[in-house]
């Protein structure tokens, strides 16, 4: 259904100039590098991996090189305090990074993208069709690694300026952090001093006049004793123009007038036109990332080379980018702080499922084309199954992924109306994704894509955008199917991120139908002359008999409130379509949303029909997941820096009409999957008051069979573990808990009063957070299910330790926990620590006669003890002969359960033995239950030859028969 990735892109902020002191005196390095994500993939320090494909590690200085420039010892060392400076600014993590753990760096896990030459005639020709525009670049084209950026052409000519492009996601700022870090370690011997600019930094400037010393000065104060010496550099000196789509350049005399001095102050874009035009500082070498749209901005006779870069074409740069990244390990936090971490082992079986679904699964590798969605891939799966810093959401991720990659980027720096990428990405691609969602359908025609984005243009300028959007990002949301029979369509390049998109579409209030879009300009307008007129009117009619048409104009205030009213109406149908899609009945016994986004991303085990075969029916149980978690505050916060701002009323007003809807429809009975879909929901809102109304009718939470990981424990526990009514039953059976679940959940246990932990392999370790729970002050529990965990002897001395010290349990099973004898004779001897007990269940425990015998005994003394579960244990006829003498004679104590039969009756309890038997059949050694079962059968004839009353008879036929019957589902003799 779902899969997912991307990397960090770094973009220059405008606050360049802001002066960092460190602790020891030592001059700061000015450069602000925020880390908008385009691409990202790391850079740096260790470069034990980064050899392969291109790196600049290593590369021997040209035969243009001459003799050190900075021999003086003062300007060597600014030089190496420069160095010092910008690499430990370009080493900053972005806080989206730091979930990866606390020691990792991305210097250790980059992957170079592939770079390939072009030429101008390939750049400049113009692109016919829309299906052409998302073609992988020819194979045929030459590859360039970042060490040969600079060499001569094929004519001979030295290459002096290069211009390297790529649409959003390709990791072009990601190349530039590369570059700058491998020169401060000395590893691009070939430029003695490099320089890079942020264009984001110097369009904010405007056309206020600094010398080229000046913009380097107040960017780098360790470089201003060396600026006379920046003429003399020739091409040892690098700069770098990042994001050259930011600045409008210039190129005509008439606009820009020539400049050599780098002293002589000129508008910002001056001196970079003077630059690429070689009029200043001619024998300088010059790097420039920029968008495609961006690229005709620089006239290709001041371009030496031109470079695409490509993202990962080959499925072996997204294996070892995922090898890396991934096997990274864990930051030791969790969940009410418990220490999670993923295993080594654990993390080469995601690593390995990863890659076997990406040689099987093709749209995933299309996907993966692009770094930045490796990266989305990679904090998707660490979301998943690493520890979950708090308050991190699905929805966070994919609004951090694009904040990472747009950063509140303009669609085009020269269009007045400053449009932000995003906010074009929204209108456009969101209503795409919202018909998809709307239609049910994933895969898009042409006719289909051309129709949202060209929706409603009329002019010039609107065209142009569109232009610019379809060179620069339109491969960042579409990728062309590659599913066999589907050729010729587009699916999001990501299939959750469709879902993200139509919910963003929605809560930004981009879908309107044309009452509203027409109302809502009728009712202003309406609204505004009802007032004044009614003003008007009102001073006149005390003047003149006219005292009705006051009353007429005030009809007009009407209007905005009856648009309001519509406005309300729209908002209760989008929410109850929410609603509605996470409550299909279609979807109830399919996986949690959680597991189908983790199969999707890393295959499904086992057989299947194809690896692109699509599923029956498209399932879009994220979409009110995302349209939850972009309501939360955090999410809108991010938004509004992407130029998608959602106004706090719209959120309220939409957060409303959800929870009527929810209040309706979310009282029913859910099966244990969409339940958890249901928690998950309210996770993503990160609304603890709004949830708290919701879910006041919820009683019983039922989870049986969900696999709950450690996110889900997180999710349950975020959601249910503030509540304040008590949960009348907690059923997590067979959900693969461990010990920090049960750890993670606590405050969810402690508001149930009957909990179900069966089927879960809890051994001794977990009775240490059992009897913590016990021992709590405000531990409600009076029902605890522990049957078929293997909690041993040593287990069952920590329960007791719990059981001493509570006062709420009465019931406890310890059904099949392999207690032996040990447990039994513990109990036996520590059972009056605890007076509250009434039933205790310690059957199927392989406890022989003088064990069972003594407990019996105990049970027996007890004060409120009134049932003791004995049966299927290793007793001899003539112990569970003394069992049953113990349980008749005495008088007031606990019945001992330990067959089918009473005397010459059937037992009250067959019932419950049997079902027991029945519910665990397929876990239990079928021989041993077998074993037992036969002797209950022998137990249940000899009664019934020893009773001559008709009616025990009867019963005990009866009863024979359900035996014989389980005998026959174990391959055993009916009769």
């Amino acid at each position: 259904m779902w899969w997912v990735c991307r990397l960090p892109r770094a973009s220059w902020g405008p606050g360049l100039g802001r002066v960092l002191q460190p602790a020891d005196g030592r001059i700061p390095f000015l450069i602000h590098w925020s880390w908008p994500h385009e691409g990202e993939r790391p850079l740096g320090l260790s470069r034990a991996f980064i050899r392969h494909h291109g790196s600049s590690a290593g590369s021997g200085p040209p035969s243009r090189r001459h003799g050190q420039l900075f021999q003086d010892i003062s300007a060597s060392e600014a030089v190496r305090h420069y160095r010092r400076n910008l690499a430990e600014w370009f080493s900053r993590l972005p806080r989206e990074e730091r979930q990866f753990g606390p020691t990792f760096a991305l210097d250790t896990v980059h992957v170079d993208p592939v770079i390939r030459e072009s030429s101008p005639d390939e750049l400049f020709r113009p692109t016919a069709e829309l299906a052409l525009e998302h073609q992988p670049p020819l194979a045929g084209l030459p590859a360039l690694a970042l060490s040969q950026l600079f060499d001569p052409d094929a004519c001979g000519r030295q290459v002096q300026t290069v211009v390297l492009y790529g649409t959003v996601g390709t990791g072009k700022s990601t190349l530039v952090r590369k570059m700058v870090l491998d020169w401060c370690h000395g590893q691009l011997p070939a430029f003695e001093l490099l320089i890079p600019f942020s264009c984001e930094d110097l369009s904010s400037l405007g056309p206020a006049p600094a010398s080229l010393c000046q913009l380097v000065a107040q960017r780098y104060t360790p470089l201003k004793e060396i600026l006379p010496l920046l003429a003399a550099a020739g091409s040892r000196l690098l700069f770098v123009l990042h994001g050259l789509e930011h600045l409008n350049l210039d190129f005509r005399l008439a606009g820009t007038g020539l400049c050599s001095d780098p002293e002589e102050p000129e508008a910002p874009a001056a001196i970079i036109v003077n630059l690429l035009r070689k009029y200043m500082l001619p024998e300088a070498s010059i790097l420039v990332t920029t968008r495609p749209s961006a690229i005709g901005r620089i006239p290709s006779k001041y371009v030496g080379r031109y470079g695409q870069i490509c993202g990962f074409s080959d499925t072996n740069l997204q294996k070892l980018y995922f090898q890396l990244r991934l096997n990274q390990p864990d930051c030791e936090y969790g969940a009410g702080g418990a220490g999670i971490s993923a295993t080594p082992a654990q993390r080469d079986n995601l690593v390995q499922m990863l890659s076997r679904n990406l040689e099987g699964h093709h749209q995933i590798a299309a996907a993966c084309f692009l770094p930045s969605y490796c990266w989305l891939v990679c904090a998707t799966l660490h979301f998943l199954h690493a520890p979950t810093p708090a308050g991190q959401t699905l929805t966070s991720i994919y609004t951090s992924f694009l904040r990472l990659n747009f950063s509140g980027e303009m669609l085009d720096s020269t269009d007045p109306s400053k449009l932000s990428l995003m906010a074009y990405a929204a209108r456009t691609m969101g209503k795409l994704a919202y018909e998809g969602v709307s239609s049910r359908k994933t895969y898009f025609s042409e006719e289909d894509v051309r129709g949202c984005l060209e929706a409603g243009m009329k002019t010039e300028e609107e065209f142009q955008l569109l232009h610019v959007f379809r060179r620069d990002a339109l491969r960042f949301f579409l990728a062309p199917c590659v599913e066999p029979g589907r050729q010729g369509t587009f699916v999001f390049t990501v299939p959750a991120m469709q879902e993200y998109l139509a919910a963003l579409y929605i809560v930004l209030g981009l879908r309107k139908t044309t009452l509203q879009r027409v109302g809502k300009e009728v009712a202003e307008l309406v609204g505004r002359v009802g007032e004044d007129v009614s003003l008007v009117l009102g001073i006149v009619a005390k003047l003149l008999p006219l005292r009705a048409l006051p009353l007429l104009f005030n009809l007009l205030k009407v209007v905005p409130r009856v648009f309001g009213r519509v406005v309300g109406k729209s908002r209760e149908a989008v929410a109850q379509a929410m609603v509605l899609e996470m409550f299909r009945e279609e979807d109830y016994y399919n996986d949690d949303v959680l597991d189908q986004m983790g199969a999707s991303i890393l295959g499904v085990e086992g057989p299947r029909r194809h690896p692109d075969e699509p599923p029956d029916d498209e399932v879009f149980e994220l979409f009110p997941m995302f349209m939850g978690g972009l309501l939360s505050a955090h999410n809108r916060a991010v938004l509004a820096q992407l130029g998608c701002p959602i106004k706090n009323l719209d959120a309220l007003e939409n957060a409303q009409a959800i929870k009527k809807k929810l209040g309706k429809l979310g009282r029913q009975v859910l099966p244990p999957s969409e339940l958890l879909d249901h928690l998950f929901f309210h996770y993503e809102f990160q609304n603890q008051r709004f949830s708290a109304e919701v879910l006041s009718s919820l009683r019983q939470l039922n989870l049986a069979g969900v696999r709950m990981t450690p996110l889900k424990c997180t999710v349950v526990a975020a959601v249910l573990g503030s509540g304040r009514h008590a949960l009348d039953e907690v059923n997590l059976a067979s959900c693969q808990l461990d010990p920090a679940g049960l750890r993670t959940l606590r405050p969810v246990f402690l508001r149930a009063r009957k909990l179900g932990l069966q089927l879960n392999s809890l051994g001794p370790e977990a009775c240490s957070d059992l009897r913590d729970l016990l021992l709590h002050d405000q531990c409600q529990i009076t029902t605890l299910r522990l049957s078929n965990n293997p909690l041993t002897a040593a287990g069952v001395a920590l329960l007791l330790e719990g059981l001493a010290g509570n006062t709420s349990l009465t019931h406890l099973s310890l059904l099949h926990t392999g207690l032996g004898d040990e447990g039994l004779e513990l109990l036996a001897t520590q059972l009056d620590r605890n007076q509250q007990l009434q039933e205790l269940n310690v059957a199927y425990n392989g406890a022989g006669d003088t064990a069972a015998l003594a407990l019996a005994q105990a049970a027996q003394d007890h004060p409120s003890l009134e049932l003791l579960h004995l049966y299927f244990n290793e007793l001899s006829s003539e112990g569970r002969q003394a069992l049953r003498d113990v349980g008749s004679t005495a008088k007031g104590g606990a019945r001992v359960v330990v067959s089918l039969t009473q005397g010459t009756a059937v037992s009250e309890y067959w019932s419950v033995i049997l079902s027991e038997v029945q519910r665990n059949l397929n876990s239990w050694d079928r021989s041993r239950v077998r074993r037992h079962l036969e002797l209950l059968l022998r137990d249940l004839e000899d009664s019934r030859g020893d009773t001559l009353n008709p009616w025990r008879k009867a019963q005990l036929l009866r009863v024979e028969g359900e035996v014989r019957a389980l005998l026959e589902q174990l391959g055993g003799p009916g009769s």
